[in-house]
């Protein structure tokens, strides 16, 4: 069970909610350390005196914000607390707005907020059934890790949910910003009719289970293939060259490629589940093995996913041993129970 990494309580006109804050999310990069090559050594990064070179203990390391000309403001933790916001334990809300208004580049980080006690149940969940009834959020402040923090307190199915978000100065302008800016002439309503027929053709229901970290597979494919003793030839393939220089070709190739692969994915599963036909014209269930191969379900894509991912269908299908199965011990694992399922 996690445990709050903040607790205080929501403020809305006189009604305090006492809550705590979860984190929502979190990243599952592959992380390395760093090594001397040859060794197993490990390499520490060190605080440094760049003047003198010589190691700074922590607890002799100041904050000094920087005025330029090599002269700092240096700020004791006493005075830095002294000029806290008060109530620096309560979301404090100030409006309520609708959901679509806030543009999603203002969102920074995601928590569960949750009724810190029973008796905060109730109010708690009153402000949750209120903003879902009036299809509003929350915008808030408050104070977390001596940081003042915008916030928008919104109803995720059945709890609260709040990102914290980035103030308005802290949002960069596109037009200071990027060199390149989209200009010169105006797209033809052809080309616009077609780059919109490919989008309606790569339009689909949002299902985020579908959408795998491609890289992080691969990496530790390398890694359990290195610490298996094999010889890895690293190669980078090369991206294939359309030779298209023509807009509207390229977007009319592009709407025949996806319409082929939709219509190709359509029949599969018919294919799959339609029986085969006899000399005599009767159906049979009876099918060959590479028909049983066809009707294995591309979505699975058991190489792309990575040993956190291939311990779930483990668990579903009561694979034993599969806590100590590596990911590529796992991946044979799931195919081959899968392969004797439809054998059967």
């Amino acid at each position: 069970m996690a445990r709050a990494i903040w607790t205080g309580s929501i403020s809305f006109g006189l009604v305090n909610i006492p809550v705590g804050l979860y984190s929502a999310v979190f990243e599952k990069t592959i992380r390395f350390h760093q090594l001397e090559r040859g060794t197993s050594d490990r390499v520490r990064n060190r605080r440094v005196n760049e003047r003198t070179g010589k190691e700074v203990e922590y607890s002799e390391i100041v904050k000094g914000y920087d005025v330029g000309e090599g002269q700092y403001v240096v700020l004791s933790p006493a005075e830095l607390e002294s000029v806290e916001p008060t109530g620096s334990r309560t979301i404090e809300i100030d409006d309520f707005v609708d959901q679509d208004e806030i543009d999603p580049i203002f969102y920074d980080q995601t928590y569960y907020v949750a009724p810190k006690t029973a008796a905060a149940g109730r109010p708690y969940a009153l402000l949750a059934d209120a903003m879902r009834e009036a299809g509003k959020l929350a915008v808030a402040t408050f104070v977390m890790r001596s940081k003042e923090h915008l916030a928008a307190l919104r109803v995720h199915g059945e709890v609260l949910a709040l990102e914290t978000m980035y103030f308005a100065d802290e949002i960069r302008d596109p037009l200071q910003e990027i060199e390149v800016l989209p200009s010169g002439e105006s797209p033809t309503r052809r080309e616009l009719e077609t780059a919109i027929s490919l989008i309606e053709s790569l339009s689909a229901s949002w299902e985020p289970t579908k959408y795998h970290d491609r890289f992080r597979a691969r990496v530790e494919q390398l890694i359990e293939a290195k610490l298996a003793g094999q010889q890895v030839v690293a190669s980078r393939p090369k991206e294939a060259d359309s030779n298209v220089v023509d807009l509207m070709e390229a977007l009319q190739r592009s709407v025949e490629r996806v319409r082929r692969t939709r219509t190709a994915e359509l029949a599969e599963p018919a294919r799959a589940s339609a029986p085969e036909q006899t000399a005599a014209g009767a159906n049979t269930s009876k099918s060959t093995p590479a028909d049983k191969r066809s009707r294995q379900p591309q979505a699975e894509q058991l190489s792309m996913m990575s040993r956190e991912e291939l311990y779930h269908p483990a668990q579903d299908i009561n694979l034993p041993g599969r806590s100590k199965m590596t990911r590529q011990e796992l991946q044979e694992a799931v195919a081959s129970a899968r392969a004797a399922r439809r054998a059967s």
